[in-house]
């Protein structure tokens, strides 16, 4: 374990990462989302990362309201990705220490954080998947 210490983004994250523009209707996004079987996108507006969406972002929509009680899916589903997704987001480096990314995991309970380099730009993904398989990796020692 102590091997995990020393462990960083860099070696564990997803590189190939896909996005999604803040124009695409959440119907899109579900369908994505079932595809793919991700748990989350980045946001990109003109190549910059602008935030991040969830599929907890989409169940929010369907949340019964005092206004709203019984919500229209279509209505709901034909909104935009801007409307809905998470501006402010957490990101780290890829020489982040996968020790800091474990506490940030759980501190906010997130599956997943999104990897800038230095001039902002988007160079992967971590999820708790990778931080799983490094715990285990470093399990043999």
């Amino acid at each position: 374990m102590y091997k995990f210490l020393e462990l960083t983004v860099d070696g564990y994250m997803t590189r190939n990462v896909r996005t999604v523009p803040r124009d695409q209707d959440l119907l899109a996004l579900s369908e994505m989302f079932e595809r793919d079987d991700f748990n989350s996108y980045p946001v990109q507006d003109d190549g910059q990362v602008v935030g991040i969406v969830t599929k907890f972002d989409i169940l929010k929509c369907f949340a019964f309201t005092p206004s709203q009680m019984l919500p229209r899916y279509h209505d709901l589903m034909s909104r935009k990705i801007g409307d809905v997704m998470t501006p402010e987001f957490i990101y780290v480096s890829p020489d982040t220490r996968l020790t800091r990314v474990l506490q940030i995991m759980v501190e906010h309970r997130i599956r997943s954080i999104i990897v800038l380099d230095g001039a902002q730009n988007l160079v992967g993904i971590i999820a708790r998947e990778d931080v799983i398989k490094a715990l285990k990796a470093t399990a043999t020692d």
